[in-house]
């Protein structure tokens, strides 16, 4: 079975409390449940993982080298200017996809930009908690082509 890891940052455990209009109404809690269904559905174990400390989230993802299929990241605010974890995201051999509950890039100047975006395999941004699952989706095909031999 596969394992994915999925991290959120900053913030994302005030899910359902911050900004409902921006974020919705599903707590944290709500959308690690709906992914970790979802992945057993797919044959993947899912792991789930928050912290708003940069320094823990980098160890994070060096722990998940070697221990870890894929990633499901979402950075939060760390996403604009953490270059520390673009360069463990970087630096690891497990492809991340990065992941964004509102469409950072019509949102304030400040957060139109990834700086974690080029480590990465992929970006979803602007779908909702669906986006959770459209990663997972974009980690199972990545492993098709690489059983492929593509």
């Amino acid at each position: 079975m596969r394992k994915v890891l999925l991290m959120n940052g900053p913030n994302l455990n005030m899910l359902g409390v911050r900004d409902p209009a921006i974020y919705g109404s599903d707590t944290l809690a709500s959308i690690e449940q709906m992914v970790e269904e979802y992945g057993r559905a797919h044959g993947v174990q899912v792991d789930c993982f928050q912290s708003n400390h940069e320094g823990t989230l980098v160890d994070a993802l060096q722990a998940a080298h070697g221990n870890y299929d894929g990633i499901v990241y979402n950075p939060g605010a760390h996403t604009h200017y953490s270059y520390a974890l673009h360069d463990a995201v970087e630096c690891i051999d497990v492809p991340v996809v990065e992941i964004h509950i509102s469409d950072i890039s019509k949102r304030e100047e400040f957060r139109r930009t990834s700086v974690i975006a080029p480590a990465c395999i992929a970006q979803v941004k602007g779908l909702g908690k669906e986006g959770y699952l459209r990663a997972i989706d974009i980690l199972l095909k990545s492993w098709e082509g690489a059983e492929d031999g593509r």
